[in-house]
């Protein structure tokens, strides 16, 4: 691991790292926030998945999530959303696909299993990183994201019980299977047979028996991907039938950005803080 930038920001680090990735068989960069807790003790952490166009970069410089993470002791990660180098494969006129819009998925399909292994990078990867450099509880884990990244977040919940204390989402893609900006990534991916896209559906995952005790999702009313990309009416139709306790806030006028986003991140920090024991 090599150090870009460290700032202390509310009595804490923001840091930036590089590594080099074997799952992604490229250079990663991924950011953390230490509070000043952290000199006393190991802290819980919270990782944070952007979404499609998005690197570490957007939650750390508009997400303002800094302030009560150091009040409330929270070390969040913000992973990148895909492999990068000039090596890598991408479609460089399509923000829907490649370099920014991994889905964290294990890529199965040619040329892209070499590289797009971001659900192998975020589940086993970084946080065997993670506990060897930071100061981190890792018996005390949540996880949340955006979009994609919400996503990405329910998906690697759902199949991984016991790992996370909480899981939430800002306007995840629900059902990518059948979503319009999903589906053409998926079958690149993952290939033609789409059963194997269930492994990455928040939707069919649940419907296939995967559980979590319940989940906290805000979506906002004017948001433009609502209908087709986001769907959280399916969402909640699966946790009905499968039981699990979602909290769905429809917010009345918010769109996709992260105007929304950091409107309501602290409701966010608390409710996961809650269920870390802070």
């Amino acid at each position: 691991m090599k150090t870009i930038s460290t700032d202390k920001s509310y009595g804490g680090t923001q840091g930036i790292y590089v590594e080099r990735s074997e799952a992604c068989d490229c250079d990663m960069t991924f950011a953390v926030f230490v509070p000043p807790q952290a000199a006393e003790r190991k802290l819980p952490v919270l990782w944070y998945l952007s979404g499609l166009t998005c690197t570490h970069a957007n939650v750390m410089d508009k997400g303002e999530y800094r302030r009560l993470a150091a009040e409330l002791g929270l070390i969040i990660v913000c992973p990148d959303t895909s492999p990068r180098g000039d090596h890598v494969p991408d479609e460089a006129d399509n923000w829907q696909f490649g370099k920014g819009a991994g889905f964290y998925v294990d890529a199965t399909e040619p040329p892209y299993a070499a590289n797009y292994r971001m659900s192998s990078y975020i589940t086993d990867e970084l946080p065997r990183l993670l506990a060897a450099e930071f100061p981190v509880d890792m018996e005390r884990q949540a996880i949340f994201g955006h979009s994609m990244g919400g996503h990405g977040a329910i998906t690697i919940a759902l199949k991984n019980p016991g790992r996370f204390r909480s899981c939430s989402a800002f306007a995840p893609i629900s059902h990518p299977s059948v979503s319009g900006w999903s589906k053409p990534a998926f079958r690149k991916y993952l290939g033609a047979d789409e059963k194997t896209w269930r492994a990455y559906d928040a939707c069919s995952l649940i419907e296939d028996g995967h559980r979590l005790p319940e989940l906290f999702v805000d979506q906002g009313t004017a948001d433009s991907f609502l209908e087709d990309g986001l769907r959280p009416d399916e969402l909640r139709q699966a946790c009905d039938a499968a039981g699990i306790d979602l909290t769905l806030r429809m917010q009345e006028g918010y769109g996709h950005s992260y105007f929304f986003i950091s409107t309501f991140m602290e409701d966010h920090l608390h409710w996961h803080a809650q269920r870390l024991g802070n």
